[in-house]
């Protein structure tokens, strides 16, 4: 089936260092291939597969880290929300009650600072 050739030439490719002369029977009376595992090009990976779709956000205040969020990838660069969500966030609330913010610092899908 080709899909499980799909799957299983990489996974040959990747313990081919640690088994070599196992994955080279694999690799030449298993899936017919004609030349060496250890001759055959490193496996390619797509960047968009390993993405999160949630991130986590660390929020301080004066520069002490006071909480986290978890925000969608799709919100990361909306400073506005993001800014909102740690305002409404409880544990964050407790430590702005009451006191006015000089300055909000947003780092995209890293860090979100009050300074108060």
């Amino acid at each position: 089936c080709a899909e499980w050739d799909g799957a299983l030439k990489p996974l040959v490719q990747l313990l081919a260092p640690f088994a070599p002369h196992m994955t080279e029977e694999l690799w030449v009376e298993v899936l017919g291939e004609k030349f060496s595992v250890h001759k055959s090009d490193w496996p390619q990976f797509d960047l968009e597969l390993i993405k999160e779709d949630i991130v986590t956000i660390v929020v301080q205040v004066n520069g002490k880290v006071r909480g986290t969020l978890e925000v969608r990838r799709e919100k990361l660069e909306n400073r506005q929300e993001v800014l909102n969500l740690a305002k409404d966030n409880e544990k964050i609330a407790k430590w702005l009650e009451g006191k006015k913010i000089k300055k909000e610092i947003f780092v995209p899908g890293k860090l979100v600072n009050f300074v108060i």
